[in-house]
């Protein structure tokens, strides 16, 4: 599904200066008690982050951390109190029982950090402060449920340089402290943007300038046969489920992932992991 175009630019504005961009920004939750499951899909008033890497890049990249658990006997923790110590942030000692109390996530080393203040970067604030001629990659999420692809998928994004990931307000996953965990840290570092209409989100991504590629197993053309040095946004749809026609008609290539075996589709994080390189390495390959 190939539009025929001559060249790759929609509309840029070099107006556009380079801007330092504040990714640190997530949105204000409610806490229930409700289990895992539940929680996943659900606003909560502050973000738990579990786990040694999540918590220093967390800390590194200057996130409002409120304070911070250490269970009794947890190892390597050293560097976990000194950068605590050097940006004022709390911590504690506490029972290797009062952790798992409040874990949600089974590997949390004994360390649990909460963060204050939590929002979601805005669209037309990230809008704004892009450079289009940088060709930016961006990852959209079309209503993935489960936490460990999102995190999974952030934490390639942020890999690979992408300039942000966009999920869904409804039936989707947000932040949480599995998506955290999984991600290893990396949504300390990558803009999340969190809105209520993917469609016309990406209406407004294509007027900026940005091409639209969605994967579709019926697609005529393979993942690498077609060149990305554009503006792109690229769209996993969700599991079972897929983009859905909405978004299939704004596309501007359908694209699909070869499967030769017996298995008729991969797991959506594997499949984000495999395209979003694939556009790194025709970049990459460019520049030789």
């Amino acid at each position: 599904m190939q539009k025929n175009k001559k060249h790759y630019t929609r509309q840029q504005d070099n107006s556009i200066e380079n801007k330092k961009f504040d990714n640190r920004k997530f949105d204000n939750r409610k806490v229930e008690n409700k289990t895992v499951e539940d929680q996943s899909l659900e606003e909560t008033n502050e973000l738990q982050i579990e786990g040694k890497n999540p918590i220093i890049e967390a800390l590194r990249a200057g996130q409002q951390v409120d304070r911070i658990l250490i269970a009794e006997g947890a190892k390597q923790v050293e560097d976990i109190k000194q950068l605590a110590s050097e940006r004022g942030v709390k911590y504690q000692f506490v029972s290797r029982q009062k952790i798992e109390q409040l874990a949600t996530t089974k590997v949390n080393q004994g360390l649990i950090a909460f963060l204050s203040s939590v929002t979601y970067t805005d669209l037309d604030d990230w809008l704004a402060s892009l450079d289009m001629q940088n060709n930016p990659i961006v990852l959209m999420l079309a209503e993935l449920q489960d936490p460990h692809n999102v995190g999974s998928i952030i934490r390639t994004a942020e890999a690979a340089g992408a300039s942000s990931v966009i999920i869904a307000k409804h039936r989707a996953v947000g932040l949480t402290a599995t998506v955290a965990k999984v991600s290893a840290g990396a949504i300390a570092h990558m803009p999340i943007i969190r809105v209520t209409n993917l469609a016309q989100t990406l209406q407004e991504l294509k007027d900026k300038g940005f091409w639209v590629v969605g994967t579709d197993a019926k697609a005529d053309k393979n993942y690498y046969e077609i060149q990305y040095n554009m503006p792109t946004v690229l769209v996993i749809g969700s599991e079972g489920k897929g983009m859905g026609p909405l978004l299939e008609k704004k596309c501007d290539y359908l694209i699909k992932i070869p499967m030769l075996g017996q298995v008729t589709s991969l797991n959506a994080s594997v499949a984000a992991g495999i395209m979003t390189y694939e556009i790194v390495k025709q970049r990459l390959n460019a520049k030789l």
